[in-house]
């Protein structure tokens, strides 16, 4: 969740800027498999469990499938939290 907050500190821009993307897309499933070096079913199934949850959305592009931070939901979600505990 972190790398997705600020994904230009974490993540190389330029191969999404050379084919029109950019980080409001999301970042690719691959790049955060390289990142976290594990396997691309592992990170696919974390991914999409917290897509399930609200906190990510995702857009897929051709073959490929981005994925970005839901702010509205952590939002709410951290509300939540500091309300209710």
């Amino acid at each position: 969740m972190l790398w997705l907050k600020n994904p230009d500190e974490f993540f190389d821009e330029q191969s999404y800027l050379q084919q029109g993307l950019n980080f409001r897309i999301g970042v690719c499933v691959g790049d955060i498999q390289t990142k976290a070096g594990l396997t691309q079913s592992v990170i696919s199934s974390y991914l999409s469990t917290m897509q399930k949850a609200g906190l990510l959305e995702s857009e897929r592009i051709g073959k490929w499938t981005y994925y970005r931070r839901n702010e509205k939901t952590i939002q709410e979600f951290s509300e939540y939290i500091q309300k209710t505990l």
